[in-house]
């Protein structure tokens, strides 16, 4: 009897924990970031953060949300718990995109109008470097080490690679037309820049800073709409990565070994951004054209589209 109750409480507990996953999205046509409950899609609640919310990140202990207020100039911080908005920010002009350090002391953030990266001392809400950039900087990732940043800039064309203590700038990389997406592999030993406009993610050593190899979705043909590779995740022990292909209609799946393409699922329309289930079972994406959240089932291999409206732009998961 002792046995059955505990395994009804470990059942319970288990269900518990996966009812308290929250998928939050953020409406750039809006004020809102959408927070659903992933146990109930259909039950969502409008948390409002500030004029044209993008960018999303959650913190390393996944308490908080940080969200880019784009039209507000600054940085809001959201209470994961209470669905409330803590403090904000100041992070310079139109932050879209932008990377928190493991450590939660700095936020790195892409000054698109300004070709500048602004870094953030979170504690005492100061802007305390800028480093000068492309143009069009949009694409954020810090390594999971903390030392270095890797911030795109769409209108050159580059990755720049730059040391997290000093702020300078260690290289400069070419990549493919209008790059918007960068992200770091869970160990660290590589980073992906996704070229939005030429439909290519390249593959960098972050040692050597060597390319490694480029993976082309345009060539493979998997959709008869414009291919726009954007956002990039891959699974805890990177196994599997996967890419949102924008207006491209699908996420593709990739061997993060071979650079191959495994396989492919449709989405909504400008499917920019995507984020993993805790459990890694699912992906959401946000539908900016459609107005809605993609849910593709891996195990199932199944989708269907949750209505949201407005523009949905970032997409997050909280435990």
């Amino acid at each position: 009897m002792m046995r059955a109750a505990l395994a009804l409480s470990c059942a319970l507990l288990a269900g518990s924990t996966a009812q308290a996953e929250t998928i939050f999205v953020s409406d750039e046509a809006g004020t809102c970031v959408y927070a659903i409950d992933a146990a109930d899609v259909g039950k969502s609640q409008c948390v409002e953060v500030g004029k044209r919310p993008r960018g999303l990140v959650a913190s390393p202990d996944g308490k908080r949300l940080y969200v880019a207020v784009s039209n507000d100039n600054r940085i809001a911080i959201v209470d994961v718990a209470s669905r409330k908005v803590l403090r904000t920010l100041q992070s310079g002009p139109d932050p879209e995109t932008f990377a928190i350090s493991p450590d939660e002391r700095f936020v790195y953030v892409a000054n698109e109008d300004d070709s500048l990266m602004s870094v953030i001392d979170v504690a005492a809400n100061r802007m305390v470097r800028e480093v000068e950039v492309g143009g069009e900087p949009e694409g954020t990732a810090v390594s999971p080490d903390g030392r270095m940043v890797v911030q795109a800039s769409e209108a050159t064309s580059m990755a720049h690679v730059i040391d997290a203590a000093s702020g300078k700038v260690a290289a400069n990389l070419l990549v493919d037309t209008r790059p918007r997406y960068v992200a770091f592999t869970p160990d660290g030993r590589r980073f992906w820049v996704a070229s939005e406009v030429r439909g290519t993610v390249a593959v960098f050593d972050s040692s050597s800073l060597k390319l490694l190899g480029t993976i082309d979705f345009e060539a493979a043909k998997l959709s008869d709409g414009i291919i726009q590779p954007v956002g990039i995740r891959f699974t805890r022990d990177g196994r599997r990565a996967f890419v949102a292909l924008g207006r491209g209609k699908r996420v593709v799946e990739v061997d993060p070994q071979t650079l191959q393409i495994r396989r492919a699922w449709p989405v909504g329309l400008r499917a920019w951004n995507l984020a993993l289930s805790g459990d890694e079972k699912r992906i959401y994406t946000a539908d900016g054209l459609d107005g809605t959240m993609t849910i593709i089932d891996l195990e199932k291999d199944e989708t269907r589209a949750i209505k949201l409206g407005g523009k949905p732009w970032g997409i997050e998961v909280v435990q």
